[in-house]
């Protein structure tokens, strides 16, 4: 299996996920430059996190118009995994991949901290190693991860079991109290309607190493290790 991780002016999580793939058994990683455009062969795409192009106009804005995307959203759309954190998010959202809009933070400042997450399907290649209501322990480190889509969107998301993660407490309630950034509904991470595509806010990547303090992001990795031998 192969993993294609995709590196535009900024990004800066690439070593971190490429050591998250490795300890998930997926080996065969290479990074892609956003203006090549040849991911035929790739069994997983994956956007990480950083500040492509400095955040410049909106986040993932002038990502998502790079030439490296349109190949991408094509890969996508053949059914070809695809797991975008934090700006890899934002850069999904900007093309079209996933529904709704990331917004600055409730607070208006960067957040660097650790989260829960309660886990709200375990139907996908994402979150299979996972059990519904598992709640997990990861960092975010975002300024605009305040996750908003329309009413309409958001049942749809809900009736399709759509919502992959929601922050919480310790405890597994989801609270406003345990929202980091004022996400509606605690929205931490989406999928799309064929379910092989995945944006998340927090970096399950810094946790899946001793030295980070928690294991539990390692189970979205092993996800797809499974999925994709």
């Amino acid at each position: 299996m192969k993993a294609a991780i995709i590196v535009f002016p900024g990004t800066n999580r690439e070593p971190d996920m490429t050591q998250a793939l490795h300890r998930a058994g997926i080996v065969d990683t290479t990074l892609v430059w956003h203006k090549d455009n040849d991911l035929k062969g790739a069994d997983l795409i994956v956007l990480p996190g950083g500040f492509s192009y400095g955040d410049y106009l909106r986040c993932g804005a002038m990502a998502a118009q790079s030439p490296v995307m349109k190949d991408v959203v094509a890969q996508a759309k053949r059914g070809v995994r695809v797991l975008g954190v934090c700006n890899g998010f934002q850069i999904l959202v900007e093309s079209g991949l996933l529904p709704g809009a990331l917004l600055r933070n409730r607070s208006l400042k960067f957040i660097c901290k650790q989260v829960h997450l309660k886990t709200e399907t375990s139907g996908s290649a994402f979150t299979a190693a996972l059990t519904q209501g598992q709640v997990i322990r990861v960092p975010v480190a975002h300024g605009e991860g305040n996750y908003f889509a329309a009413p309409e969107t958001l049942r749809a998301m809900e009736d399709q079991d759509r919502i992959a993660f929601r922050y919480c407490d310790a405890d597994g309630a989801v609270t406003d109290a345990a929202n980091p950034n004022g996400s509606i509904g605690n929205i931490a991470g989406i999928l799309n309607e064929n379910r092989n595509v995945l944006g998340m806010m927090p970096h399950p990547e810094n946790a899946t190493q001793d030295h980070q303090g928690t294991l539990s992001g390692l189970p979205v990795f092993e996800s797809l290790m499974k999925a994709l031998s």
